[in-house]
């Protein structure tokens, strides 16, 4: 049985080349030499190449020519073949369906290319399943990937695509592009949470990081795609019993003590029942396993992608993540995990926001209010993190309950796509596990 393959396709595209040079500009920019399948095609397409990067005119006699300067001729198919080809249609019009069958048939190749290696590595000993799968994965995926792949566009293009998206911000004020969080101030910083964005959340223990995160996270599930929104939570800390007890305590608004007590009256039951609906109806998918690589999260965030169930990634805490192997200090072994969790943003185009423990340094000064330069090996995290949250509650420093007043502060240490250096005020409710805005923000240039 044969490869896939449409040789008259491949004839067409090279005899358009033949009809009209200019054409050349497009077949380059969509199809490599290897995605042709007859090799006669791909000696004639790599001397049209070699051609047009020299700006040559390309006609049979010149690449006749180069594939004599080649010594390539008889492996193209001799003078007679390259003339049949030139003659081969007295028509353009078809070019995007003749490139497009040529593309199909060349990456059924190699998916079954991919799916050969995948045959063989499956009977290696020295690889185990759990690395078997995850590569394998990532190998189709990518291949799945490739027809979605941008090409250039032209500046008119954009232009008329960015006023289209600037008439539908007009008729929709106050709109945000990317995810709504439910926090009105973070959402005017980020303009909503951005595909293929890395947030770090960083904070000292018992600063209500992982309550901040699933807020977050409830309103994500609740605010985008109509309440579809899908948002996976891998926590490393807490049990997925414990991460849904303060989301039922947040929705059906009953304090996380009668919840662990078990001392409801009616009015809590009632709340509860009401809630538990609303919940059930949420794509929210939790992870609680106690040790877990940048691998392990990519192949099941990777499913959920396929199954159009993801669109935000949380990770609670960064610190936690189990690294590979091989590295020989802490340092690289985080530098391997933000740069894996970076990967992993871009290659499912979600927001991924991972939590980050804070340095004890934060504790030995009178001002401790974090800084960039207090995240734990710091360089690398902050090199990959498109945005840097720090939660600070002045609370946690005050031991006397009436003069707690349940302030925080979430600082914007670092916003690759907008300000930086500003604080957003909040109040926490730790009996809810819930922030509310205290203050509105309005960005400069508004």
């Amino acid at each position: 049985m044969s490869l896939p393959n449409y040789l008259k396709a491949e004839q067409a595209v090279l005899a358009s080349v033949f009809l009209d040079n200019k054409i050349m500009n497009e077949v380059n920019d969509k199809l490599l030499v290897t995605d042709f399948f007859d090799s006669r095609h791909r000696f004639i397409y790599t001397a049209m190449l070699d051609l047009y990067n020299d700006n040559q005119s390309i006609d049979y006699a010149s690449v006749f020519s180069r594939l004599e300067q080649a010594k390539t001729t008889g492996k193209a198919g001799g003078i007679e073949y390259i003339m049949e080809v030139s003659e081969h249609l007295y028509t353009t019009s078809n070019l995007d369906s003749h490139i497009n069958l040529v593309l199909d048939a060349s990456l059924k190749r190699e998916m079954i290319e991919v799916a050969s290696e995948i045959t063989k590595k499956g009977y290696q000993d020295d690889i185990s399943a759990k690395d078997y799968i995850d590569e394998s994965e990532a190998a189709v995926f990518k291949i799945s990937q490739k027809r979605k792949t941008s090409e250039f566009s032209k500046l008119g293009q954009i232009v008329t695509e960015v006023r289209e998206i600037l008439e539908t911000r007009s008729k929709n004020k106050g709109e945000v592009s990317g995810l709504k969080t439910g926090f009105s101030n973070l959402d005017k910083i980020t303009n909503g949470l951005q595909p293929e964005e890395l947030i770090i959340l960083a904070a000292r223990p018992s600063m209500g990081k992982s309550a901040f995160a699933l807020n977050i996270a409830l309103n994500v599930a609740k605010k985008n795609r109509s309440g579809k929104a899908g948002v996976a939570i891998f926590s490393l800390e807490m049990s997925n019993d414990q991460l849904a007890s303060r989301m039922i305590a947040n929705q059906a608004d009953v304090p996380g003590n009668k919840l662990k007590s078990g001392f409801l009256d009616s009015n809590d039951w009632a709340s509860l029942t009401s809630s538990e609906q609303i919940l059930k109806n949420l794509n929210i998918f939790f992870d609680d396993s106690a040790a877990v690589t940048i691998s392990d999260v990519r192949a099941k965030c990777r499913k959920l992608k396929q199954e159009d169930n993801l669109e935000i990634v949380i990770i609670d805490y960064l610190q936690l993540i189990k690294p590979a192997r091989g590295q020989s200090n802490r340092q690289e072994q985080v530098a391997e995990i933000s740069r894996g969790l970076k990967q992993m943003a871009r290659e499912l185009k979600v927001p991924v926001i991972a939590l980050s423990q804070l340095s004890r340094s934060v504790e030995t000064r009178d001002d401790k209010k974090p800084v960039l330069a207090d995240l734990r090996e710091s360089g690398s995290i902050e090199q990959d993190a498109d945005i840097v949250l720090f939660l600070y509650r002045e609370d946690y420093y005050v031991h006397d309950e009436s003069k707690k007043t349940g302030d925080v502060e979430l600082s914007v240490a670092k916003n690759r796509q907008g300000q930086s250096g500003i604080t957003l005020h909040y109040k926490f409710e730790p009996s809810f596990s819930r922030f509310i805005v205290k203050e509105h923000f309005e960005p400069s240039g508004e």
